[in-house]
């Protein structure tokens, strides 16, 4: 399936090649048809000699409706080319020509209307114009047919040649990401919204559910595919490269309209600012700065739009640079996208060029926009998969756990930082609940460093136990044993919270004992039960311990809770766990 634009100069014959070629009239409004001339964008289709469908976007030629042009070309494969042998090459045929290239059509075929009755030396004359018209751009190796429709004449070869162009012009490629600029837009009794344009980058399917952003939106609105129709022909699905009827359902209040978009919800980046090439036409008389009413033309919408020139402060004619283009409103836009740029004021194409870069985060003093993936890492750092897919259109695998894109120098940052911080943490190690999602990724990627109960630390220190067992606090409570010092200073909390979770401590009732000391302290209770065991008192195990009611206290309160005792009035027996006395 391939789409084609007509394009050329008003009363050169468009419109009727188009209903010759398909037997359905583009021009669709009344207005069109009572005057003779093509006001807005018509739709028909037609199958080729060979079998291959065709749609054609049969746009105004007139220089009041190049907007409406501009809406119709924007998605097309290729162009038929209309030049009228009686008047020859005019100033529409040039700038639709322009606009074309602009917009990266690359494929075409001229038709050399309006024939009948002129001798072969004029016919000739008017080749010859045409090919030096079309001379270094992409027409050059064109084929030029000559046609008469209202005649009869050359249909038949232009459909062999339209199959010839098919043949080496690609077909839409299908990314699994579907847009849809609409271009028309109408109620149908009964069904409701009716949405038309050329789908690209992917498939629809009846059913789906479909994001509608653009100008018309006070903001995105989703809706559901409620039937599909191409070339008149109802379908369950629709694949990129087809011309495409849309019903929707689930609308509030707005209705789409030309300029706006269908998408899959979270699939696109919606853009406001945009970093583009831009290539001034050589025909220009001024140069291009800030300074000027411009209109930028993206997808099929028209938009007014502020515009700075990176790098210098004005382009000349036939020049190329960067160019930063601010929107009034956000759109799904991608690199590699194309745009033209007018100037309302003077009422002419400026240029235009390609989207580089959808959301700019370098300021236009220092941008340098490209669709290097490269330099959006470079710029950015770090980038999730979902949102690198978005802002470039690529997806690459994650260099760091399963979800982020990472520049290498980044990454190599972050990764000396990390190696830093460890080295200089605690016995411990680094605690990763202080680190951000990122850090914590990164650590448990690094060479040389054990990443265990939340915390991170050299491979070379040993375990846990072993990095605390040297802990000068450990050593303070193993020497005072029975009255031992309080944490306050001596000790991080999270170190003692892992120095009891590692059962070096036993904390009670903020009293902090060496786990040697209350070991050694359930011995001397078991040989005082042993001499008493109707049971002792706590003065008697204050006095065998040497301690005070300070710390006997909490440390009796553990000996009952873990079984070495049980307390029975102000007595203290055995427990189910009480040790051999020592």
């Amino acid at each position: 399936m391939h789409v084609l634009a007509t394009a050329g100069h008003v009363d050169h014959g468009k419109s009727t090649l188009v209903e010759a070629l398909t037997g359905t009239d583009p021009d669709r409004l009344v207005e069109e048809r009572e005057r003779g001339l093509t006001i807005d964008l018509g739709f028909a289709s037609t199958r080729l000699p060979s079998g291959a469908e065709l749609a054609f976007v049969d746009v105004p030629g007139h220089v009041r409706f190049i907007k409406n042009m501009l809406a119709g070309v924007g998605a097309v494969d290729a162009c038929l080319f209309v030049v009228a042998a009686t008047e020859g090459w005019k100033p529409q045929s040039e700038e639709h020509l322009r606009i074309l290239e602009l917009l990266g059509v690359r494929h075409g075929l001229v038709a050399l209307t309006k024939v009948a009755g002129l001798d072969d030396e004029w016919r000739e004359l008017a080749r010859l114009d045409v090919t030096d018209h079309v001379a270094g751009t992409f027409l050059a190796p064109s084929e030029i047919v000559e046609v008469d429709a209202p005649a009869g004449q050359g249909l038949q070869a232009l459909r062999e040649a339209l199959d010839r162009l098919l043949v080496s012009t690609p077909t839409a490629a299908d990314h699994g990401r579907p847009r849809l600029w609409v271009d028309r837009s109408f109620s149908a009794r009964g069904s409701g919204a009716v949405v038309t344009g050329t789908l690209t980058g992917g498939s629809l399917e009846v059913g789906e559910e479909l994001l509608v952003v653009g100008p018309t939106m006070r903001r995105p609105q989703r809706v559901r595919v409620r039937a599909l129709q191409s070339h008149n022909e109802s379908r369950e699905s629709a694949g990129p490269g087809r011309r495409v009827a849309v019903n929707l359902s689930g609308l509030a209040h707005e209705r789409p309209y030309r300029g706006d978009a269908l998408v899959r919800p979270d699939q696109w980046f919606l853009s406001r600012t945009l970093d583009c090439s831009l290539g001034v036409l050589a025909t220009l008389d001024h140069e291009v700065s800030r300074r000027g009413a411009y209109q930028a033309y993206l997808g099929s919408g028209e938009h007014a739009v502020g515009l700075r020139v990176l790098g210098s402060q004005a382009l000349a004619p036939g020049g190329e640079g960067h160019v930063r283009i601010h929107l009034p409103v956000a759109l799904p836009l991608l690199p590699g996208d194309r745009y033209v740029l007018r100037e309302s004021g003077r009422s002419e194409t400026v240029g235009g060029g390609e989207v580089l870069d959808v959301d700019p985060v370098l300021p236009a003093s220092k941008a340098t926009p490209s669709r290097s993936v490269a330099r959006v890492l470079a710029e950015r750092g770090w980038v999730e998969v979902d949102t690198l897919e978005r802002l470039t259109g690529e997806r690459r695998p994650p260099d760091v756990a399963g979800r982020w894109v990472v520049d290498p120098a980044a990454l190599t940052e972050a990764a000396e930082s990390l190696r830093t911080a460890i080295a200089g943490a605690g016995p411990l190690g680094l605690d990763l609940a202080t680190l951000d999602d990122r850090q914590r990724a990164v650590a448990s990627t690094l060479a040389g460093v054990v990443v265990e109960g939340g915390w991170a630390r050299p491979a070379s220190g040993g375990g846990a136990q072993e990095s605390l067992a040297a802990h000068p606090y450990l050593a303070a409570l193993r020497a005072a044993r029975f009255s031992p010092p309080d944490p306050d200073d001596r000790i991080e909390r999270v170190e003692l919270r892992e120095l009891v979770r590692l059962g070096l401590v036993v904390e009670r009732d903020g009293c902090c004992f060496a786990v040697e000391a209350v070991d050694e302290a359930a011995r001397v209770v078991a040989g005082l039960l042993l001499a008493r065991p109707e049971g002792i008192t706590v003065a008697t195990i204050r006095d065998a311990l040497g301690t005070t009611r300070k710390f006997l206290l909490p440390l009796l309160a553990h000996l009952d809770a873990s079984g070495v005792t049980r307390r029975r009035g102000d007595l203290r027996v055995a427990g189910p766990r009480l040790p051999a006395s020592r």
